[in-house]
């Protein structure tokens, strides 16, 4: 497979890689919105907002992929779904971990340092692993070794 038929425009990897990045938007900015809701109006704690805004923004991803760029391969049954929460867990576990190492190994302690190890390469590490879960463990293609099965 040449670089053009994998990346070129029109090709199947290109459409599922913009769907699902339209669909991470779309779930991180609702993701965002209800945390800020959560943690302002509603006056709940910074913990439970984050677990309740996660949670919505997951399955809002899981819906949106199922509609969007995986509507030809969808997964029955529960467990493709407690896969891709598993998948999404571990994403917001590598941008903690990116954090981390940034803040208590590194001793980078400002608020921007913070800002582009968490929400910058922490998020683009995380959305590479979320990317690759999705399509390998949850959403997979008829074939593709460990492919669901009716």
């Amino acid at each position: 497979m040449t670089a053009r038929t994998w990346c070129g425009p029109g090709s199947p990897l290109r459409r599922e890689l913009l769907g699902f990045a339209g669909v991470g938007l779309i779930a991180y900015t609702a993701d965002l919105a209800l945390f800020t809701f959560l943690r302002g109006p509603a006056g709940l704690g910074p913990l439970t907002a984050k677990a309740l805004s996660f949670l919505a923004a997951c399955s809002l991803a899981y819906a949106g992929n199922a509609l969007g760029p995986y509507r030809d391969r969808r997964p029955k049954g529960l467990l493709p779904c407690a896969v891709f929460a598993a998948v999404n867990l571990a994403g917001a576990a590598v941008q903690l971990l990116c954090l981390a190492v940034s803040h208590y190994g590194l001793g980078l302690t400002s608020q921007r340092a913070d800002t582009v190890s968490g929400a910058v390469v922490g998020m683009a590490l995380a959305t590479v692993l979320r990317f690759w879960g999705t399509r390998t463990w949850v959403f997979r293609a008829e074939g593709r070794v460990g492919s669901w099965t009716g």
